[in-house]
């Protein structure tokens, strides 16, 4: 009997012991994540001329009604355009501007391109994180051969940096936007 006893304070006593931490650390910002509604890519002709503009526009987020998509015109061949993404968050008013909060947490995002259907393009990162990895929501693209396909711009958070593309990128897909372009 006396074991018994001996051994339940013991118990008692491990658990209670066990139980208690400190816990004084400060809680880590909750960072909730914006709607994403407005995802606009505007490619200016290098040295001149009409610039493209590519945008997917959800002002439901995630409710029933399909994103609308429209691409401005089609590219020149041989064409060099500089590219930047502006992200809108238009469920408030005014407009939030994600991309302000992408570039100043510029370590945890980074965009990709990339493309199906034969589409002959090149991409370019034109800008960096503090630690010198692809931010991306500015780039040079420059078109190819007469082509066509589906243009995609994809914004990876927390991603493995540096990375060799997408497939060993890791993280979480904020935001997915394809495009069916045009190169003549």
């Amino acid at each position: 009997m006396k074991n018994v006893k001996f051994l339940a304070t013991a118990i008692f006593a491990t658990v209670l012991f066990v139980s208690c931490s400190n816990d004084d650390d400060a809680p880590q910002p909750v960072n909730e994540e914006e709607p994403l509604t407005t995802f606009t890519v505007t490619l200016e002709p290098d040295g001149g001329g009409t610039p493209i503009t590519l945008q997917t526009r959800d002002l439901d987020d995630d409710g029933p009604e399909p994103p609308v998509v429209t691409v401005s015109g089609n590219l020149s061949a041989g064409v060099t355009y500089n590219g930047a993404i502006v992200i809108l968050n238009e469920t408030v008013s005014p407009p939030e501007n994600v991309t302000d909060e992408i570039e100043q947490e510029d370590v945890d995002h980074q965009f990709f391109y990339t493309t199906v259907g034969g589409l002959d393009v090149t991409t370019e990162y034109g800008n960096f994180d503090v630690n010198g990895n692809p931010l991306g929501t500015e780039f040079t693209l420059t078109a190819g051969a007469a082509s066509s396909g589906v243009l995609t711009f994809i914004l990876r958070h927390l991603p493995t940096k540096p990375n060799t593309g997408l497939d060993d990128a890791g993280g979480n897909t904020d935001i997915a936007a394809p495009f069916n372009v045009i190169i003549e």
